[in-house]
């Protein structure tokens, strides 16, 4: 993917999320809500693939430092942008590493789907576990589990906003042991008349028992909790 074509979807990447009704600040809200029934005195915060830093800047007004870490350079710059007094940091889940421990951990948006092995999620939860100081709380959003993941799903929105139209259209099927997502994207607007992308993204159905695994492996106490801001439910660690 070229990089222009990588600014062009982050871009429009947030507006249409929020356009379908994503609430960071709500979210952001529930997640202190879970870690201050953990850790009440928590005040350091990762966000961990934090995307275009929209978590970020609501948690910013909830915890007193926070910071990111971002695999994408094009959303990486955007939260760069947006959380201008972040610590925010270039850098894989699977082997960051920052010298520095937080009171909290967080992994939004089922980034770790990304993962494509049990092996790389079992490396991700024990760098969570060496930036944790001791007590402290992950919070990681999962994917769908296989046998709750719906073949042939298809979603869509619409949004306008500051003079652009902003169609997109994803196409969701099973591909072994992950979910192969194609995505569509129709940008229209005065000056730039009508744009297209499109990606695709492959995302992998780790089992429930294959999280609770790694969290285990990397030292956690876990509970899974549900719905979670997508009804995809919330995996919660503490450690010791």
């Amino acid at each position: 993917m070229s990089m222009m074509y990588a600014d062009a979807i982050a871009e429009v990447y947030d507006l249409v999320y929020q356009g379908k009704g994503k609430d960071y600040a709500a979210e952001a809200a529930e997640l202190e809500a879970l870690v201050r029934a953990r850790r009440p005195h928590a005040r350091t915060l990762l966000d961990v693939a934090c995307g275009t830093g929209l978590h970020l800047r609501h948690l910013a007004g909830l915890f007193d430092d926070v910071g990111g870490i971002e695999l994408a350079p094009d959303m990486l710059s955007i939260a760069q942008q947006r959380n201008p007094g972040a610590a925010l940091h270039l850098g894989d889940m699977r082997t960051f590493d920052l010298g520095h421990r937080y009171d909290v951990i967080t992994c939004m948006f089922s980034s770790v789907g990304h993962l494509t092995t049990t092996a790389e999620l079992d490396a991700t939860l024990a760098r969570f576990a060496a930036h944790l100081s001791p007590g402290g709380v992950a919070i990681v959003e999962p994917w769908w589990f296989p046998e709750t993941f719906t073949p042939g799903y298809v979603g869509a929105s619409l949004v306008e906003v500051d003079g652009r139209t902003i169609s997109r259209v994803s196409h969701s099927v099973r591909e072994g042991g992950a979910t192969r997502i194609i995505v569509h994207y129709l940008v229209a607007s005065p000056d730039g008349g009508i744009r297209h992308f499109d990606e695709s993204h492959l995302i992998t159905l780790f089992e429930r028992s294959d999280y609770e695994r790694a969290f285990a492996r990397a030292g956690f106490a876990t509970e899974y909790l549900t719905p979670g801001p997508s009804g995809r439910g919330l995996f919660v660690g503490v450690h010791p």
